[in-house]
């Protein structure tokens, strides 16, 4: 557009600047040269001769400058400037379109003739041309082509042209610019003549024809979609099926012609079509095509496309199935064992997983599995019949191995020997890394030292989400591989679990297991955080894990960004496995905000703000806790002080003091004292003994000197199985119980030769705190009934003379002794001072 205006714009200047005459205004000048068109990158020369009847040339020199474009150009040397004539050569024109300008030279230049020259390139020889024939109502003829590679910046116009041989008709059709194809009309060929049809190009610098293509209509037409009737098995031929097709309602009049029929084929449960077609050249409708070499028992799907010779393939049509006969299933099964001990039952458990190998062929539709420990098929040794692809049972420790066949109603397969080893506690697989290629493949790669005995590896993949056992896949490698691909449909964002498990000679290692994804993306929620402990300047945060089926892939880490009003942003990064972090370095009696964001290697997610307040520093609180623990120190210090020092202690807070009421002493009597009293029917009488501190005294004491005596003899002084008189009643000595407390001192008056006391003795009280028989008030003990042996009371005078027994007789006192050995001793001691 904006060369046109500029052409117009020149060419106008021309004429304003021209000279007037008879004929009307003149251009003052004329260019000329060869051709306006030239090819592209070709020289130019061009010749500017000027009028005499030029205005601007009247009565003066005249010198004339080129322009081209926007660009002034010298002239030729030796132009005659005289004969106003200038000519200028261009060595190389590579503009596609220019406008060429001869001037006058002034104040300013003026123009005074101007030319338009345009480039490009001659049209190349249309390519790939192609007709197609098109047999449904109406009947037509589409031819198309390609105007080639290079552009040749000039119009180029295109014409198809036909000849049909039989009748010598030439037809010509021309096309608008830029069209490259043409449909042809239903009168412009003949379905069975051949006929040729070649394309001419044509702009100002030449022309080019395209190769003429030679074809029959008919052979160039493309069938409508065919469609099966039915595919049937074949009787009596083990992998053959028959194929029954037609053609369209509107193509149905071909059926009698031999056409070119191609059959795809795939089983049931594949999702690859076979890589070659089964190829039938010269097919009729009438006659149902026959596919065969197939795999016995097996459902196959098909379509087909047609052709009539070498015309273009039709689409294919739809799917179709049927099954071929059945025969008995033929190869061994790959197979996977997985053993535990049973030691309650003395057995072993066994998951036995399995999958057709490259050389198993199932032969039948409706396929079962059998488990058994004999090798010859029976139903005593039968531990397991299913229709899946695994099995759980029980065997006996001593079994080493069993059998499995696949099972059909044809027959059984030969059986594929699964030997039994029992686990090993040993592991040498490390590094295991997952890479998914992408929705149907995982590649596995782990790290094992070649120990001894070491056979291969096997690689366990089951979803974590399905816990059903008939989704587990493994995959069986040679010992020296370290990588594998498991193929499969992988849901994306489910967790899967790889595990990598080493086979020995004589067992199965312990594996290494990792949890992988085929893709992930952000988790599909953010846990909720909760304030575990706090402190002055610390605090702690945790969370629950997520849901397994929430995570949409691996748990990179948590974030905790936190921050105070007017301060900065923190993060704090925790642990995937502990969920857990304290935030430390936080300010007293400040608010704060904080929230987790959760990532996986495909994305992040935030969750919401929770707000906290930091509490101030309770000295209260410290003090207390301080003073419990110190407490609880001495405490401590004050019992491991008492068990130590057991005995001491005892004797101190806990003194062994006779009890009257519960008291041994009664208990205890001395075997020859028992022989002297027993007679024939008499029982034993008991002699009764105490615990005396016997104290010698001047015959004149005051009270306070037996205060005083009393608080300087607190030893025992006396021995049961001793001589009371001849025992050393002295102050100081000690007797042989030194850890009993003395329960009366009798106190005498003088050694046991010394005449008799003309007073009563004196009894001083124990220091003991333990009651007697009852309380006393008075230190003269009072009289105490004794049942005597005519069972009535008698009262008697146990430590010394009272008015109401002075008269008794010495006889009752001496069978009063006999009961109360212990005053008997007292009575000895008197006796002896008398």
């Amino acid at each position: 557009m904006i060369s046109t205006w500029e052409s117009v714009i020149v060419v106008l200047l021309a004429l304003v600047n021209g000279a007037r005459n008879e004929g009307g205004i003149q251009p003052c000048a004329k260019i000329q040269m060869s051709s306006s068109v030239v090819p592209l990158g070709s020289p130019v020369t061009a010749t500017c001769i000027i009028r005499e009847d030029c205005r601007l040339a009247t009565g003066q020199a005249v010198h004339i400058e080129w322009q081209l474009a926007d660009r002034f150009i010298p002239s030729s040397p030796g132009a005659n400037e005289s004969s106003r004539v200038s000519q200028v050569v261009i060595p190389s024109f590579n503009h596609t379109r220019a406008f060429l300008t001869c001037c006058v030279q002034g104040s300013p230049s003026q123009v005074v003739g101007g030319v338009e020259i345009r480039a490009g390139y001659p049209p190349e020889a249309p390519q790939n041309l192609r007709c197609q024939t098109n047999l449904t109502t109406p009947n037509t003829l589409t031819c198309s082509w390609d105007p080639g590679q290079k552009e040749t910046h000039l119009l180029t116009k295109y014409t198809l042209h036909t000849e049909i041989w039989d009748s010598n008709v030439h037809n010509i059709y021309e096309l608008p610019v830029g069209v490259h194809q043409h449909i042809i009309p239903r009168t412009g060929f003949v379905l069975f003549s051949d006929m040729t049809v070649y394309v001419k190009a044509v702009n100002e610098l030449g022309e080019a024809t395209s190769a003429p293509l030679i074809l029959e209509p008919v052979s160039s037409a493309k069938f409508d979609t065919p469609m099966i009737q039915f595919i049937q098995t074949a009787p009596q031929r083990f992998g053959c099926l028959k194929l029954s097709w037609s053609l369209s309602p509107h193509q149905t009049w071909m059926s009698d012609y031999r056409l070119s029929v191609e059959v795809r084929i795939k089983t049931a449960d594949s999702s690859q079509w076979r890589e070659e077609p089964i190829q039938v050249p010269k097919a009729k409708m009438t006659r149902p095509v026959d596919l065969c070499r197939l795999l016995h028992g097996t459902r196959y799907v098909a379509q087909i496309r047609i052709r009539y010779k070498q015309s273009p393939w039709s689409e294919w049509s739809s799917s179709e199935s049927g099954v071929t006969l059945e025969s008995a299933p033929t190869g061994l099964l790959d197979s996977w064992t997985k053993v535990s001990r049973d030691d309650r039952h003395e057995s072993l458990n066994i998951q036995l997983f399995w999958k057709p190998s490259k050389q198993f062929h199932a032969n039948s539709q409706n396929v079962s599995y059998s488990v058994s420990v004999s090798k010859l098929p029976s139903e005593k040794g039968k531990v397991c019949s299913t229709t899946g692809n695994y099995c759980s049972f029980q065997i006996s420790r001593k079994e080493r191995k069993v059998y499995l066949s696949a099972v059909n109603a044809a027959g059984r397969s030969p059986p594929t020997e699964v030997r039994i080893y029992s686990p090993k506690d040993v592991s040498v697989i490390s590094d295991v890394l997952v890479d998914p290629q992408d929705d149907r493949s995982f590649l596995v790669q782990w790290k094992s030292p070649l120990s001894a005995g070491l056979t291969g590896f096997v690689v366990e993949l089951r979803p974590l989400l399905k816990p059903e056992l008939s989704f587990t896949q493994f995959e069986i490698a040679d010992r020296n591989h370290t990588s594998l691909v498991i193929t499969g449909s992988f849901e994306p964002y489910k967790p899967y679990g790889i595990s990598v498990y080493p086979r020995f000679k004589d067992g199965i290692g312990l594996p290494r297991t990792v949890n992988a994804y085929s893709r992930q993306k952000a988790p599909s929620i953010v846990p909720k955080i909760t304030i575990k402990n706090k402190w002055q300047s610390q605090i702690e945060l945790s969370w629950d894990e997520i849901p397994l089926f929430q995570r949409n892939g691996i748990i990179k880490d948590y974030k905790v960004i936190y921050w105070k009003e007017k301060g900065s942003i923190n993060v704090a990064t925790a642990d995937p496995k502990e969920r857990r972090v304290v935030l430390t370095d936080l300010d007293s009696l400040s608010l704060y905000q904080a929230f987790m964001r959760v990532s996986t290697s495909g994305g992040t997610l935030n969750g919401s703000i929770i707000t906290f307040e930091m509490e101030p520093f309770d000295t209260v609180l410290i003090i207390v806790l301080a003073s419990g623990v110190g407490l609880l120190c001495f405490i401590f210090f004050i019992v491991m002080t008492c068990f130590s020092n057991h005995k001491r202690l005892k004797g101190r807070f806990w003194p062994v003091v006779p009890d009257p009421a519960n008291s041994s002493i009664k208990r205890w009597t001395s075997e020859s004292t028992q022989d002297s009293y027993l007679s024939s029917d008499e029982e034993p009488n008991p002699v009764y003994l105490s615990h005396l501190s016997f104290l010698d005294l001047p015959a004149k004491l005051s009270k306070e000197d037996h205060d005083d005596l009393w608080l300087n003899s607190s030893e025992d002084t006396s021995d049961l199985g001793e001589s009371i008189c001849g025992s050393p009643f002295i102050p100081g000595y000690s007797g042989s119980n030194s850890d009993s407390v003395p329960y009366a001192t009798v106190v005498f008056s003088g050694p046991c030769s010394s005449p008799t006391p003309t007073g009563p003795p004196v009894y001083l009280r124990s220091e003991s705190t333990q009651p007697l028989l009852e309380s006393e008030e008075s230190f003269s003990p009072k009289c105490y009934q004794n049942m005597a042996t005519d069972q009535r009371p008698t009262e008697q005078c146990f430590f010394g003379p009272d008015h109401d027994c002075i008269t008794k007789e010495r006889k009752d006192l001496e069978t009063l002794w006999d009961d109360f050995p212990f005053l008997r001793a007292l009575a000895m001691n008197d006796a002896e001072n008398d």
